[in-house]
């Protein structure tokens, strides 16, 4: 699932093992969701919105088109 959690982080210059502990995730783990090779949870995709003060879709991109119209 393609995101914008790398540009995210170091936006705020966050390590991925600082945004692992803020999110309760191991470095490896933000690592893997970063580079599309793991898709996170619905629970950790909600914490990662409330971090970033974001919705979820503008954090995560299933590559769908969500046109309505």
């Amino acid at each position: 699932m393609e995101n914008r959690l790398r540009v995210l982080r170091a936006e705020r210059g966050w390590s991925q093992a600082e945004l692992g502990g803020r999110i309760g995730v191991s470095r490896q783990a933000v690592n893997a969701i970063e580079t599309g090779k793991h898709d996170p949870s619905l629970p950790l995709a909600f914490r990662l919105a409330r971090l970033f003060e974001l919705k979820i879709e503008e954090i995560f991109d299933d590559g769908g088109d969500n046109d309505q119209g």
